[in-house]
């Protein structure tokens, strides 16, 4: 195909198609933009769907990029807060970049908004701080300013006619609900702005927020197919509330493929029923359940939908119920995603879940609480009928549960493995390295350990498999240098892209010679608990989404 195209002189599509599958590499995008006019203008586009999520660059400017749209009314109104009008010249923008936003999230949004006015707050008092026409921040109340740019932004992306494709709602607080109160106003004033938006998130645990005024128009968009539902108010009724308003979202979409339950206060009975009689029995794709408590009866509600591909089970409650309804099911029970860090389920009743149901699991997480015993026979358990694990997370395991894992091997398909808290003795760790494929996306090893030629002798059996990203704590009792040993497998052999260490309270990020030296290898030193933490997350993500 690519090769018909360079032959027939499409080399435009076939740009176009390079760059969108670069999307989220942010980095070689910024390059694309400096090659000629034609990546230029392809790459814009893409750089400024979702500005608000780039946080590691701490690089708030587009914000300005965005305000100079405003008007001189506007900047003048900025000018009584404390921000100087000359960071917003004439509008001479080479491009309409609020027209480009296709995903925006509330909670990014405030969070930037506040990033960056503390920003031009800390400039005000150095380069622009001695203008005679400069007023400080701290003259007018900082909530009000905050305000100010929320509902600017919102107005300015609906005048520039951007067409949202994802909308993420986060309200925890009062504050959220004043700032999404100013949003939703503006959006029924101009509903062509969310009108075609695919996935709609809606993570609300204020009671403040009155709900019932957004749901009306919330139905009247048929074009969602990815939901997410969180509610944790304290202010209603949760059964009353999925009855009569949840529902009718659910109902009035015609391309429902994925949709979420997070909550561990709502009953969820009355959304199955939903599904039951909604469009989505011939759409719905995913469905997941995080940290919900199975205490409704929905086998029916499975028997009806007809393309279901998988399902995930995160951290939930009251697993016997489910695992007994689910037994009764007549369709295969395609269950992708078992994760059990709240509580495990009668050992009699996983086995026959997992006869039914672990061909098609590749994702597992066992929890620090079930004792030793548990763990074994669930492990056991989960060896012998799945063979397709891809993402295996271990707590609280001791060396005897890890000679299992070390018996039963999973090599076939495992990419993704994480043991926390373990005493790595000898044995585990002149054997580790047998499980282990000779490629892994994520390896992450947080143990204790008696002294540090154990720690050697693993990283050199494991020294010819290539780790993408590599995080590793450790805690022993001896005060020994093993930064020598990580320079010498894994740094010199470049066996990792991506590197996390930290021994007792010192972390390898915080030494910053050393990470120039690595970075001399192409290995990227992060912080141990933000690169284990946040990948674990994307992980976690990454496993609800197919």
């Amino acid at each position: 195909m690519t090769y018909s195209k360079i032959i027939s002189g499409d080399l435009p599509e076939l740009t176009y198609e390079i760059i969108q599958y670069l999307r989220n590499d942010i980095s070689t995008l910024y390059s694309c933009i400096l090659v000629n006019r034609l990546w230029c203008r392809l790459t814009i586009p893409l750089l400024w769907e979702d500005p608000f999520s780039i946080k590691e660059s701490k690089n708030y400017h587009f914000i300005e990029i965005y305000l100079k749209c405003l008007n001189e009314n506007d900047k003048e109104k900025l000018q009584d807060y404390g921000i100087n009008k000359n960071l917003f010249p004439l509008n001479t923008l080479l491009f309409n970049y609020p027209s480009f936003i296709k995903h925006l999230n509330t909670w990014d949004i405030i969070s930037i908004i506040k990033l960056w006015a503390i920003t031009v707050r800390n400039l005000s008092t150095g380069e622009i701080g001695n203008q005679s026409n400069q007023i400080t921040l701290q003259s007018y109340p900082e909530y009000d300013l905050f305000k100010f740019i929320y509902e600017s932004l919102f107005k300015i992306f609906i005048e520039r006619e951007a067409n949202l494709n994802t909308f993420d709602i986060f309200i925890f607080s009062n504050d959220d609900c004043d700032y999404f109160n100013i949003a939703f106003k503006l959006i029924l004033q101009n509903q062509s702005f969310i009108h075609n938006i695919k996935n709609l998130n809606l993570t609300i645990y204020s009671a403040r927020i009155n709900i019932t005024t957004i749901i009306p128009y919330l139905k009247s968009i048929n074009t969602i197919s990815s939901l997410y539902y969180n509610f944790y108010g304290h202010g209603y009724n949760p059964k009353n509330f999925n009855k009569i308003h949840l529902s009718q979202i659910i109902n009035s979409q015609n391309n429902l493929k994925k949709i979420v339950f997070d909550s561990s206060r709502n009953p969820i009975n009355y959304l199955f029923t939903s599904l039951k009689h909604s469009n989505s029995s011939n759409t719905l794709r995913i469905i997941t359940f995080r940290k919900i408590v199975f205490n409704d009866t929905f086998n029916e509600v499975f028997e009806q939908l007809n393309v279901l591909e998988s399902i995930h089970i995160i951290d939930c409650k009251a697993l016997n119920s489910f695992i007994q309804q689910i037994l009764d099911i007549t369709k295969p029970f395609k269950l992708k995603t078992l994760f059990m860090k709240k509580e495990l389920p009668n050992i009699d009743l996983l086995q026959l879940l997992l006869q039914k149901s672990g061909n098609y699991i590749e994702n597992v997480s066992f929890g620090p609480l079930m004792n030793n015993d548990t763990k074994r026979k669930s492990f056991e358990l989960i060896t012998r009928y799945c063979k397709k694990i891809q993402f295996l997370e271990l707590l609280g395991f001791d060396h005897q549960n890890i000679y299992s894992l070390l018996l039963f091997n999973l090599v076939q398909n495992l990419n993704y493995l994480s043991i926390y808290y373990i005493d790595a003795n000898l044995f585990v760790l002149q054997n580790l390295d047998q499980i282990l494929p000779f490629k892994l996306e994520y390896l992450n090893l947080n143990f204790f350990i008696e002294n540090a030629s154990d720690f050697e002798i693993f990283l050199r059996n494991s020294r010819n498999i290539f780790i993408n990203r590599l995080c590793i704590k450790i805690r022993m009792r001896e005060s020994v240098d093993i930064l020598p040993y990580i320079k010498e497998y894994i740094m010199k052999k470049k066996r990792v892209k991506y590197l996390g260490f930290k021994v007792k309270d010192v972390d390898l990020f915080s030494l910053k010679d050393e990470v120039k030296e690595f970075e001399l290898y192409n290995i990227k030193v992060q912080n141990y608990y933000s690169s284990s933490t946040e990948f674990v997350y994307y992980l976690k993500e990454k496993c609800i989404s197919s």
